[in-house]
């Protein structure tokens, strides 16, 4: 089963690089997008239901003048899969260029997204998940 939950992530991130939005058939309608792991995180912390996620990304998204999301590994941990990822992009705010290595929780049930978890920190995400020291393993 867990190889399908990281397809079904895999899945999920294919058709946002695509499209900029949620794959809403594999995402559950109670689904929650939780911002509190991730340190210092000034917003809301958690957003509800396909519609709250949508409106994070929309806003998120908003925020670059160029954006783009670069998934380094999923991570199978059973009903649960861990995605590394990097992203970059130029803030409208700044006009800066910004570069931000943090890794996202994704649980999986019945072939559905039902919640995400950010981590600022790849390494914190996989002890999240019981993974312990997993980044010394991957090479990090």
């Amino acid at each position: 089963m867990s190889e399908q939950n990281v397809e079904v992530i895999r899945r999920g991130y294919e058709h946002f690089g695509a499209t900029g939005t949620l794959l809403e058939e594999i995402v559950d309608p109670e689904f929650v997008w939780d911002m509190s792991p991730f340190r210092n995180w000034p917003e809301r912390q958690t957003y509800e239901g396909i519609a709250g996620a949508a409106e994070f990304l929309t806003d998120w998204l908003g925020a670059w003048e160029d954006w783009e999301l670069e998934v380094e590994e999923m991570v199978d941990a059973g009903d649960r899969v861990v995605v590394v990822a990097r992203q970059r992009g130029t803030s409208k705010a700044t006009g800066l260029p910004v570069e931000m290595h943090f890794a996202q929780v994704w649980t999986v049930r019945d072939g559905r997204q039902t919640r995400m978890e950010m981590y600022a920190d790849p390494d914190e995400a996989l002890r999240a998940v019981g993974l312990g020291d997993a980044g010394a393993q991957r090479g990090d």
